[in-house]
């Protein structure tokens, strides 16, 4: 780990957090975006700022991206490959197509470089106290060779076998959620008609068989009002339309991916692409003509505890 450099591309919403918990731990980063006002969000931190993605692989020898499609990780890794060499070790973290991570990692292979796929999950709060879980793919050296900086970023750590395997279980968990919150929207719907406190009925989900993720943090900030999770219908919609290629591979029917699908594009053309995800909510609020709030609810979603440990689990 002393000897490793990092070079970290993509400082979005979730990727700039990560980049911050690495670089309390290290000044030798490397950062990298095309929005250089995305460079102002580390005005308080030591690190090397790049005017050209070229620079990440001439001086660190861990690359690590966190971008937003499959194609934003193409057109990324298409410049670097040229300068890539057998010192390098690429961790894709984002959320992408498997079949993108298998020809990708097969390039940067050929160039005599290791790969790591380690797409993340657990919420955009997560990413920020380091408490995010993270699902990895490839060799177990190049695993145990990463995993000094990936438990700096994260907390449960899993090692899932075969490039292309986290990318298909990250899918699968973002599909699930997207679910999750659409169940939650009529849920919500039926107690308020019913003249239940929206406070009081999401206790009752909590402490029941129908609690889920989205509801012990999603529900949160859609009965404040501020919708904000920090993720939006743009990647709802990439997500849902990934999980439906996953399926279509192996004709397995998914009636309930098709009606996930179907919401989330309207919601997204009504409210716009980067409206948060939990906007999709307002679809039924609207139809019923009621608002779901409740009392004492945050507006953003914190990590109620500090930086916990990094374990494989």
């Amino acid at each position: 780990m002393k000897n490793e450099v990092i070079g970290f591309v993509g400082l979005g919403n979730v990727g700039s957090k990560l980049a911050k918990n690495l670089l309390k731990k290290s000044n030798k980063i490397y950062l990298f975006d095309k929005d250089k006002k995305k460079y102002l969000n580390f005005k308080d931190s030591a690190f090397h700022k790049c005017k050209k993605l070229e620079e990440i692989t001439s001086n660190a020898s861990i690359i690590i991206t966190c971008l937003p499609s499959p194609s934003a990780i193409d057109n990324v890794i298409k410049i670097l490959l040229p300068t890539i060499n057998k010192r390098h070790l690429w961790i894709e973290m984002s959320t992408t197509d498997k079949n993108e991570m298998i020809r990708l990692s097969k390039e940067i292979k050929k160039k005599g470089a290791s790969v790591l796929e380690c797409p993340i999950t657990g919420g955009e709060h997560r990413a920020k106290s380091g408490n995010i879980s993270i699902l990895c793919s490839g060799l177990k050296k190049d695993f145990k060779r990463a995993f000094p900086f990936l438990k700096l970023i994260g907390h449960k750590i899993l090692f899932c076998g075969k490039i292309g395997n986290a990318s298909i279980l990250k899918i699968i968990t973002n599909y699930l959620a997207s679910l999750h919150l659409l169940g939650i929207s009529e849920a919500l719907a039926v107690a308020k008609k019913n003249k239940l406190d929206l406070g009081l009925t999401h206790k009752a989900i909590e402490i029941s068989s129908g609690n889920s993720f989205v509801n012990d943090t999603e529900t949160k900030v859609i009965l404040s009002g501020s919708y904000d999770v920090g993720f939006t219908m743009d990647l709802v919609n990439k997500d849902v339309r990934l999980f439906k290629k996953l399926a279509n591979e192996y004709n397995i029917p998914t009636d309930l991916g098709n009606i996930v699908q179907r919401i989330f594009k309207k919601g997204m053309k009504k409210y716009g692409k980067r409206s948060y995800s939990t906007s999709i909510v307002k679809l039924i609020e609207e139809e019923c003509r009621i608002k779901m709030r409740a009392n004492n609810f945050p507006k953003q979603l914190v990590d109620i505890y500090q930086k916990q440990k990094g374990i494989e689990v």
